[in-house]
């Protein structure tokens, strides 16, 4: 009973210590202003709305952009990758919360020693006990824990907890990646569909032109060079023909790996014409994308991080209180060792301790991380910057090429009639052939520039998504 009294009177005593020294002491943390805009550049009005709040499913109404999609983030690699990550962050996360719990461990020794018969503890042996050895068996549980006086361990779960939100923020910021790469990608092959389209229709076109200059060469009213000429535009179409085909398989493959599937053809039934992306674009305010970009949250998030570490720093310099015990049972002979309670043992160690001069280390290391904290700083106003300038690049890329398409188009119908005009006056006699493949190549190249600029759009219009947090919900 006196022993049970005493070991109460120690905890007593030292959660009394603890209450003495306990002016926790937390860093706060101050926001930084990350000097936002009141509104994006290049913007009609300031609309709070934002095509980001958008779920993927939405937003992408092509039913087989959307199969590609769903693919891409239940199969991606990079996207398995960051997934795991998150589950490892987890655990330690998880771990974290037993921080402030003690050690506790137990151990089974057993202890022979023989001395000299000739040393004085040999010769105290065998005059006192009539031994020539001594035995000792232990068996015995230790406890060890330190009290969170300073608010260490908090600040340690705190950096476990923002490590595995930035995993989190991570997985959503590849997410954003994967959608706005798969559906680039497709795009990109719906152009090249198109462009394969409008190649193989002037080819159609240079074979005529061919045909009808082969005619009039054979009929003496023109020379064998403006058959070489029909025969080279014919021959420039079938050479773009086939790097259209080749550049087709290319992104079909890269595509296929995107979505987590080995090369192969992507089947596609629309052209892109016929792609439906929302018209009404809307980029919402500023500070509602810095809270929607798991990129920036990121950054915010590590920023809090380093936040923590200091308050983790700043807690070494301070004094630690730990308290060590350990109990079991103890003898000398092993046939009595669990007698109880001769056997049983214990003990209760509580101490203070306060660094004192450690070459400095201490202080360093919380100048360092006070460093560290305002470089995050930094990096989080840089990151949102790098936010801003996406979104307005992507607004105005896009009202770019709303112009230009439109231009591109009008250049397009121009062409397409210069091309009537030029074949109607070269069977006629009143044109020569190299009007007649001047049209020609006019035509072919501007309708393949339209069907670029429009897939430009259309990456604009991705872009923005993407760039305004769209795309992980």
């Amino acid at each position: 009973m006196r022993t049970i009294k005493r070991i109460k009177n120690i905890f007593t005593a030292l959660i009394l210590a603890v209450i003495a020294v306990s002016c926790v002491t937390k860093v706060a943390y101050k926001e930084p202003d990350p000097q936002l805009p009141e509104e994006f550049r290049f913007t009609a009005t300031a609309d709070t709305a934002s095509i980001a709040n958008l779920e993927w499913r939405k937003f992408f109404n092509d039913p087989i952009l959307q199969g590609l999609i769903e693919k891409g983030i239940a199969n991606n690699y990079d996207l398995q990758i960051a997934l795991k990550q998150v589950a490892s962050s987890q655990e330690r996360l998880l771990q974290a919360k037993y921080l402030q719990y003690p050690d506790i461990g137990f151990g089974v020794s057993a202890q022979i020693s023989r001395p000299s018969k000739n040393s004085m503890n040999g010769q105290s042996l065998n005059l006192f006990l009539g031994k020539s050895h001594v035995e000792d068996y232990n068996a015995a549980f230790n406890l060890s824990w330190e009290a969170d006086i300073w608010g260490k361990i908090k600040n340690q779960q705190e950096v476990s907890r923002m490590q595995y939100l930035q995993t989190y923020e991570a997985t959503k910021a590849i997410q954003t990646q994967v959608v706005a790469a798969i559906a680039q990608g497709y795009y990109n092959l719906l152009m090249l569909d198109k462009q394969m389209e409008i190649a193989k229709s002037n080819l159609e076109l240079s074979n005529n032109t061919l045909s009808i200059t082969q005619k009039m060469w054979d009929s003496g009213d023109t020379t064998s060079l403006g058959v070489q000429q029909a025969t080279a535009q014919k021959q420039s179409t079938e050479l773009l023909i086939s790097q259209l085909e080749q550049n087709i398989a290319i992104q079909e493959n890269a595509l296929s790996i995107l979505v987590g599937e080995t090369p192969n053809k992507v089947n596609r039934t629309i052209e892109m014409s016929d792609t439906s992306l929302p018209q009404d674009i809307s980029a919402g305010l500023p500070a509602a994308m810095v809270s929607r970009r798991p990129d920036v949250r990121q950054q915010e998030l590590v920023l809090l991080e380093s936040n923590a570490i200091v308050g983790i720093a700043q807690a070494n310099m301070y004094p630690s209180l730990k308290i060590t015990a350990n109990g079991g049972v103890n003898s000398f002979k092993i046939d009595n060792w669990f007698q109880i309670p001769a056997s049983l043992f214990g003990s209760v160690l509580g101490g203070i301790t306060q660094p004192i001069f450690q070459k400095r280390q201490l202080k360093t290391d919380l100048n360092v991380a006070k460093i560290q904290r305002e470089k995050n700083v930094l990096a989080f106003r840089q990151s949102v910057l790098n936010a801003v300038g996406e979104v307005s690049d992507a607004l105005v890329s896009n009202e770019s090429l709303k112009v230009q398409e439109q231009k591109a188009t009008e250049q397009v119908a121009t062409l397409k009639d210069g091309i009537k005009s030029a074949q109607m006056l070269y069977k006629g006699g009143l044109a020569n052939y190299l009007e007649v493949i001047t049209a020609q190549g006019n035509s072919l190249q501007a309708e393949l520039n339209l069907a670029s600029v429009k897939r430009q759009r259309l990456s604009s219009i991705v872009d923005l998504y993407r760039a305004l947090g769209g795309g992980w919900k």
